[in-house]
């Protein structure tokens, strides 16, 4: 007998039919003689909701309260989907993250776990009972209510997979598993029957939204299986696991793009040590993700230096650059919304070579031009404009021959 963990997102438990063919799904699942641990999104639009009227109260909500609020998504998918299996002649018990003491640190609407108590499940497991866990949140060890972040079901699926040291966590989704790139942009992407971790995290990471960047992370840390399936259809969908050699013959696993990215430069910096860690620090500190950094070549002293952070914090890192602008002797600020990041990821690039010239040829051959690149082992990622996003994911899915 196995014991499988089952994460459920928004969409799959969007309406009360979503609700009750999982129900259906999980005591298929049960019948098979699996212990089976089911773990919870909030439905459909619910978290955005109750953000929504938070920021109606107030513009600037207090993060306490904003979790004590969000964690109520979930409560409500939990119980009702323990009611659909009461209702299929099954016994189920919903818990919250506090019940099942998934214990956390303090920071509010971003908590990571720090320790799950899996004690209690594996006794009312062994009692023959469903779990129900709901997914997003936790508690501190003041006994305050936490969350995740966004996507943060994921997390706590794979989290308590690991805890429990159970055989596979299955993600379902409202996908049929990770493609090559977004189906909705290349219609031939292929789906990837079996992905690295590593892979996977780059993905996650670059705009892949099939999984949390976080979740992949912790799945790597403790070895768990994910299987991300479709929550509408019963086909098997992606293995991410550890990488194995046949994994490595593969140049490029997919192409990735994220819009969700703004450029900043700041001109006239005085090119002499300590300005760059002084600027990149205090950004730091504010929490601010920096991706892409150039420095242009110096002339008179003086340099520019571009990067890029998430959209939603550029007017926040603007603030915090001026706040020093005038002690470090920086002449302006400006920024750009208006990018993209555009990526292609595999194992095969430690050992290929002439993927980054083929990505550029390719791009350039259509008149993509290219601000910024940054690469890792396995990464390439290039900073164009957004609105050559769509063109450069499927020129390079094309270039790559990732559909066959």
């Amino acid at each position: 007998m196995a014991l499988v963990v089952q994460k459920y997102g928004g969409t799959s438990v969007g309406s009360i039919e979503r609700i009750r063919a999982v129900a259906e799904r999980v005591v298929e699942t049960r019948k098979q003689g699996n212990s089976v641990v089911v773990v919870l999104s909030a439905m459909s639009g619910e978290t955005d909701r109750l953000i929504n009227l938070a920021h109606q109260i107030s513009n600037n909500p207090k993060e306490r309260e904003l979790d004590m609020l969000m964690a109520t998504g979930e409560q409500v998918s939990i119980a009702l989907l323990a009611m659909a299996i009461h209702e299929l002649g099954h016994e189920a018990k919903s818990l919250t993250g506090h019940q099942v003491k998934i214990i956390t640190n303090s920071d509010h609407t971003k908590a990571k776990i720090l320790a799950i108590e899996s004690k209690n499940i594996l006794q009312e497991l062994d009692g023959g009972k469903i779990i129900i866990v709901a997914g997003f949140q936790g508690i501190d060890d003041r006994g305050e209510i936490t969350t995740l972040g966004r996507g943060g079901s994921d997390l706590s699926g794979v989290a308590l997979a690991a805890s429990l040291r159970a055989d596979v966590c299955e993600i379902y989704t409202d996908v049929d598993g990770v493609f090559t790139a977004d189906p909705n942009i290349v219609p031939e992407a292929a789906k990837i029957s079996k992905i690295s971790y590593d892979e996977m995290l780059e993905l996650a990471g670059l705009g892949a939204k099939v999984l949390q960047t976080r979740s992949v992370e912790y799945a790597k840390k403790y070895d768990v299986n994910i299987h991300v399936r479709s929550s509408f259809r019963k086909e098997e969908g992606t293995l991410v696991t550890g990488e194995d050699s046949e994994m490595e013959s593969v140049q490029v696993r997919g192409v990735t793009c994220s819009k969700n990215e703004a450029k900043i430069t700041i001109l006239g910096v005085p090119d002499k040590p300590g300005i760059a860690a002084g600027i990149f620090s205090i950004i730091s500190r504010e929490n601010i993700m920096v991706d892409m950094i150039i420095q242009n070549i110096s002339e008179q002293g003086i340099t520019d230096i571009s990067f890029t952070v998430p959209k939603n914090e550029s007017e926040k890192a603007i603030k915090v650059i001026k706040r020093i602008s005038n002690e470090l002797g920086i002449k302006d600020i400006i920024s750009d919304d208006k990018i993209a990041k555009l990526s292609v990821v595999g194992l095969g690039m430690r050992s290929h070579t002439g993927i980054a010239s083929k990505m550029f040829d390719a791009l350039a051959k259509v008149g993509i031009n290219i601000l910024m690149i940054s690469t890792s082992e396995i990464a390439i990622s290039c900073a164009i404009e957004a609105k050559y996003s769509e063109l450069g994911v499927r020129v390079l899915h094309e270039t790559f021959e990732l559909g066959k």
